[in-house]
């Protein structure tokens, strides 16, 4: 079992409603698709508001990011940076903004 540190936008947490940093427990993987779902599980108010259901393609305007590096388009299947999986780092999902 992993414990990922995961920080979300501001209007997630007020939906979900949580402050600072959600730990989030997973078990098996430590990818970010097994990090949403558990994510999903423990505040089932966000579900469909990170991914689409039930093509768990991630929504257009949010993006993930870990140690500096854009994670949006990495395999939803693929492992999270090591930092992310020792604690050190947090996995953030970003509100992207669009306008003009």
């Amino acid at each position: 079992m992993s414990t990922i540190r995961v920080v979300l936008p501001a209007h997630l947490k007020a939906l979900a409603g949580v402050h600072g940093e959600v730990p989030v427990e997973v078990a098996g993987e430590p990818t970010l698709s097994a990090v949403l779902d558990s994510l999903e599980q423990s505040f089932p108010v966000l579900r469909g508001t990170i991914r689409e259901h039930p093509s768990g393609k991630r929504r257009a305007f949010v993006r993930f990011y870990a140690c500096e590096e854009d994670l949006s388009h990495e395999p939803p299947d693929a492992l999270l940076p090591e930092p992310v999986l020792q604690g050190r780092e947090a996995l953030l999902v970003i509100g992207a903004m669009a306008g003009g």
